[in-house]
């Protein structure tokens, strides 16, 4: 069923945007309205930002940098003896200034309260934060998994708060360095999506609003907290993180076995898919990558899109259907239970990602392509994650956002940076947990069917299949998104 959503703001000018059969309504952010923050801050005199992790360094800095100016304190809350205290004070945080606390203390005395501890530890520690939480304060997420978690054991929030969300599409470090890229070009940053759960005073809305464009968003869309986490945890496990993971190992292996270099086999996989796949898909758009063939290469793209599609389909329902239980859930809390005596090791010491290094060091942009069958399987991938996210009723804005703009405009610039292994083993507890239990099956199953199929000269392209994507309402989604997109792209050291 399709998620209807509609909100005001008393402070912030929004406006309604066509995607393609719908409307929705969003806010545009950029400098120029920061000095509207106090305003629509109005009755909060502290912003408490609970934890140092991902999100937490590059929200607390931003909102601060916001701010600067107004009477509103940003104040970092963290574990008593935590390593994060040095991290947090060379970033200017302190104790003698007010500015940072143990984690209960900044809760209790905080009017905003923005939680970004570890989900597990959120799983954990929510009956003591709700009690140590003030009467009338607004509780802040960026993630969905709370209550996402909570609806699993039958648990509330205290009916005397606001609840509400802001969730960046992308990971800290990049709504940080955006949000730094924005003093040089105003509105560079990472979208985000809030969610208004419940009300107490009236304000809440605009809180969130405030929240989204003062930590960079160049532009904010509504969902739904349960919208949200299904589609934040499901993506994570898919295109973002552990689909691409999954296809990259896979592929490597099959370029190899078809007489591909180490070397070559490499460019062809992570390096296309991380590089001018991703960069045609942020400028241009999906479309655009099918369009940019011709002849034999745009055949081969077809038969490989129509091998991967089902198989993504197949993986994917699954994967959505085990978010949606809170399967995907539990299993998240189980494993961060698990972390404190059992810790993940690292996944960047097989022959690919040792190759990649040195793909990497020797890199020359101006000679990476976009291999057919690359792009076929990635972009099948994708267009499946889409249409699972269609089936399930998110807004147009959710999906866009979860199933492509995230992966080429943040995730994957990171990956061509750094390596997709690399990332794996350096996100959100949370998206490792999901990425290493997810992209085996991906790996797997592409192997297994659809690579099978695309060396079957028997294996016909499925023309309905091909029809459906070249005519797919999400090409005329991105395309107004795309107008929305900072001319800046994001800077990875």
């Amino acid at each position: 069923m399709e998620t209807k959503l509609d909100f005001e703001s008393n402070i912030f000018t929004t406006e309604k945007i066509k995607l393609s059969d719908r409307m929705e309504k969003i806010v545009r952010g950029g400098r120029h309205l920061f000095p509207l923050l106090p305003k629509a801050f109005e009755g909060i005199k502290q912003i408490g930002v609970i934890g140092w992790g991902s999100q937490g360094h590059a929200q607390a800095q931003n909102l601060r940098d916001s701010l600067t100016g107004s009477s509103i304190r940003v104040k970092v809350g963290v574990r008593e003896g935590s390593k994060s205290i040095e991290m947090a004070q060379a970033a200017g945080f302190t104790e003698e200034s007010g500015t940072l606390g143990e984690m209960f203390d900044v809760i209790r005395e905080s009017d905003l309260v923005i939680l970004l501890i570890a989900d597990s530890a959120q799983a954990e520690l929510f009956p003591i934060i709700f009690k140590a939480i003030k009467a009338g304060a607004t509780l802040g997420l960026s993630h969905g998994f709370l209550p996402g978690y909570m609806k699993t054991i039958g648990a509330d929030f205290p009916n005397h708060i606001n609840v509400i969300a802001v969730c960046p599409k992308g990971m800290g470090p990049s709504v940080r360095a955006l949000y730094i890229q924005g003093k040089e070009v105003n509105g560079a940053g990472i979208n985000a999506s809030f969610a208004v759960h419940q009300d107490v005073n009236g304000k809440a809305t605009d809180y969130a609003i405030a929240w989204s464009i003062g930590i960079g968003a160049p532009y904010t869309f509504q969902t739904t907290l349960a919208s949200e986490h299904r589609s934040d945890i499901f993506g994570e496990r898919g295109i973002l993180l552990g689909a691409v993971h999954g296809i990259a190992e896979s592929l490597y292996r099959y370029y190899k076995a078809h007489g591909a270099s180490p070397f070559d086999a490499f460019i062809d996989t992570a390096e296309a898919i991380t590089g001018p796949i991703s960069k045609k898909i942020s400028k241009e758009g999906i479309l655009a990558v099918y369009n940019s063939f011709d002849g034999d290469d745009k055949s081969t793209f077809e038969k490989t899109y129509s091998a991967s599609y089902p198989v993504a389909v197949e993986l994917l329902t699954e994967i959505y259907d085990e978010v949606s239980s809170g399967n995907e859930l539990r299993s998240i809390v189980a494993g961060g239970k698990r972390l404190a005596s059992h810790p993940m090791g690292k996944i960047d010491g097989t022959e690919m990602w040792k190759v990649g290094e040195r793909v990497r060091l020797e890199r020359n942009e101006s000679i990476l392509s976009v291999p057919p069958v690359t792009a076929g399987v990635y972009i099948g991938v994708m267009m499946a994650q889409i249409d699972v996210l269609m089936e399930n009723g998110h807004p147009y804005s959710e999906i866009a956002n979860e199933s492509v703009i995230e992966s080429v405009d943040s995730l994957n610039p990171y990956m061509h940076a750094r390596g997709v292994a690399y990332m794996i083993d350096n996100c959100s507890t949370t998206a490792r947990i999901g990425a290493r239990k997810w992209a085996p099956r991906f790996d797997y199953l592409l192997m297994q069917m659809a690579y099978t199929n695309i060396d079957d000269n028997q294996y016909m392209i499925d023309t309905e299949l091909i029809e459906n994507f070249k005519n797919h309402m999400i090409h005329d989604v991105l395309s107004v998104c795309g107008e929305l997109r900072p001319s800046v792209d994001i800077f990875v050291e």
